[in-house]
């Protein structure tokens, strides 16, 4: 793993990856592209003519109807289903642990293709956490993070690798699976499901990883997530979160264009710099100026701000004008995350009186959204606490984060 101890030649370093995704054998046709399912039809001996019929053809079973084997896709022949199984596979990530929280909310840990020397497998975490009228899903873009926030547990291990596109998509449809989320499908009766018609309604990139460190995979897996003629699911109820990522803010509003929220935590460099070290490389004056060219950004599609409240660290009053002031000019709404603690850190959440006096200056100012309360704390499932099974916890730390959960209900 590449070093993170700071020097004055070099302010902030990324973790590098310590493993590149290896391609099965017999690949998935999960995460394609339309022109990319093109080619693969072309393998499989679909003359040309017929391959732009054929790719709606497959994109209606894979992603509209959630099929997981060829022999589904009735509206194909036997031949054809036949070459492509010999060929290629429907696998999505598989479940290998559920959790339902008392809030309803569920936690998945998600298996995925390993080291191809060491065969050991490589896991993620994703999360549904369903209200009334809707179900959120917050999806995985790397096992493991590019990035060391101080106050963030993920950010703790090691950036193992990169998902693909298919292995980010493949979560919504493993997700839609669990929940019987496709058309005739059973819905689970053990904890909350919507009462609509979907179960997954929104998307958001908030889980293990920084997306935009994993950028072209991210943008293909949302392009396939908001497609009309599959998953459906309007870029307006996805939102991508970043903490930072300067250079790609701008390229994100113009070739995703999904909804943006920045994982902010501070209104000045010198703190930001021990909670987000991504700082010391895009400092706030930086970041806030992407903010103000992203592209589509304004009133009715405001760009959300982020903001763990950490007591006696960044949750004063003067904190919370200052935040205000910074937002100024930028269509923007305020996110306050009352924080979820974990074994090992140095962090306190602030007291629930605080919280409510800095929510108060922010609200007033036009800004904030309600303070929520935390979910799936029992089942470690709230922001900032997912770690993978790659990097496994001991007895002690799950029973303190136990401890911690029961402390705080």
């Amino acid at each position: 793993m590449t070093s993170t101890v700071q020097t004055a030649s070099a302010p902030f370093v990324e973790k590098a990856p310590l493993e590149l995704y290896v391609a099965p054998e017999k690949p998935s046709l999960i995460g394609l592209s339309r022109g990319e399912l093109s080619d693969a039809l072309g393998d499989a001996g679909v003359p040309p003519a017929q391959r732009k019929m054929r790719v709606q053809q497959l994109w209606h079973w894979i992603y509209y109807r959630g099929s997981t084997s060829f022999d589904d896709m009735t509206t194909m022949g036997k031949d054809l289903r036949a070459a492509l199984a010999e060929r290629f596979t429907l696998a999505r990530p598989e479940v290998v642990a559920e959790q339902v929280s008392v809030d309803g909310t569920r936690k998945w840990l998600l298996r995925l293709e390993g080291d191809s020397d060491t065969k050991l497998p490589h896991d993620v975490e994703c999360v549904y956490i369903p209200d009334t009228e809707r179900g959120t899903l917050c999806v995985s873009s790397q096992v493991g993070c590019t990035l060391t926030c101080t106050f963030c547990h993920t950010g703790t291990q090691r950036l193992v690798r990169n998902l693909t596109a298919g292995e980010i998509a493949g979560q919504v449809l493993a997700a839609r699976d669990r929940l019987g989320d496709w058309p005739g499908g059973t819905r689970p009766t053990d904890g909350v499901i919507p009462s609509g018609e979907r179960c997954v309604t929104n998307i958001v990139m908030m889980g293990m990883g920084e997306p935009l460190y994993n950028f072209d995979a991210v943008r293909d897996a949302i392009l396939i997530m908001s497609d009309g003629e599959g998953i459906g699911i309007s870029k307006r109820r996805i939102t991508l979160s970043t903490s930072g990522v300067v250079p790609n803010i701008e390229r994100a509003g113009a070739e995703i264009g999904c909804m943006l929220a920045i994982s902010l935590h501070a209104v000045r460099d010198e703190l930001r710099n021990e909670l987000v070290p991504l700082n010391r490389k895009y400092p706030i004056a930086q970041l806030m100026e992407a903010c103000r060219n992203y592209p589509g950004a304004s009133n009715a599609r405001r760009i959300t701000f982020e903001y763990v409240m950490l007591k006696d660290v960044n949750d004063s009053i003067a904190d919370a004008k200052a935040l205000v002031q910074l937002l100024k000019g930028i269509p923007a709404k305020i996110n306050l995350i009352p924080f979820n603690p974990w074994p090992g850190t140095k962090y306190e959440c602030s007291d629930w009186d605080q919280i409510e006096k800095f929510s108060q200056v922010v609200f007033d100012a036009g800004y904030a959204s309600p303070v929520r309360t935390p979910r799936g704390r029992d089942i470690f499932a709230a922001c900032g606490q997912l770690k993978s099974a790659t990097e496994k916890m001991s007895a002690r730390e799950r029973m303190a984060l136990r401890a911690m959960a029961m402390t705080d209900e």
